[in-house]
């Protein structure tokens, strides 16, 4: 039984899997906030203020309401399952890099406010995988940031100011961290990403003996024999024809 499908059904169910268990998590916490009518703003990035430290790791988890959330939630889904299961070497580093860096990067240079929500994270994901295809330039890469590309090639717009009341220091942020993580981790190959060379064939024939000299037809019958004397051998009297 080809076990190959199967494999790659696993592999797909558990790259599904982590994001999933994620954004539920993330549904969770937003209806207990709803339940509560409370505001965990406060857990947000604010920038320049040690206050505000604490949100590089808290405020990917929180949203202002459900359709800010549910807007966060299903490009995550797409965009993380796809690392996942493409990027496996690299994807859960990648993840944790841009997690940070995005957070880190709002608190340095954003607006002095407090910003919430995952969507810096779906934007690192988003320039991960565009810069994967440009820094690795394999057929897969490219591929995957085509289509990626073709899908969500509007949420480009979110990279500037166009909007009040959305941070797009977060998306734009996000946006480089991931394309950092493409072109840091470009190295590190995945195993279907191995191109073998078109001359190691060639390479191994050369290195094949054979039955008759590869040069037996370049020289004459009289230039043969007296190499085959010089060598102290009589093979080529036996072993040649006219």
């Amino acid at each position: 039984m080809d076990t190959l499908p199967q494999e790659r059904n696993r592999d797909f169910i558990s790259s599904l899997k982590w994001p999933g268990l994620f954004i539920l998590f993330l549904w969770v916490l937003h209806i207990v906030q709803w339940l509560l009518s409370t505001k965990w703003a406060f857990l947000g990035v604010y920038p320049r203020k040690f206050f505000g430290l604490p949100g590089i790791l808290t405020s990917p988890l929180i949203h202002g309401d459900f359709s800010h959330l549910f807007n966060n939630s299903v490009p995550f889904l797409v965009l993380g399952t796809m690392t996942l299961y493409f990027y496996r070497r690299v994807a859960v580093r990648s993840f944790v890099l841009i997690y940070i860096l995005t957070g880190l990067v709002v608190w340095v240079v954003a607006r002095e406010r407090f910003h919430i929500g995952l969507s810096g994270v779906v934007f690192g994901l988003l320039g991960f995988v565009l810069g994967s295809g440009i820094f690795r330039r394999n057929l897969k890469a490219i591929v995957l940031s085509l289509v990626v590309l073709f899908f969500y090639s509007g949420m480009l717009a979110g990279l500037f100011p166009t909007e009040e009341g959305i941070s797009w220091e977060s998306h734009l942020g996000g946006f480089i961290v991931g394309l950092f993580a493409a072109f840091y981790y470009k190295e590190e190959i995945e195993a279907d990403e191995i191109r073998e060379s078109p001359w190691e064939e060639e390479i191994e024939d050369s290195e094949r003996p054979y039955f008759l000299p590869r040069d037996i037809f370049d020289k004459t019958k009289a230039e043969r024999q007296r190499e085959a004397e010089e060598r102290g051998g009589d093979w080529f009297q036996t072993n040649t024809w006219d």
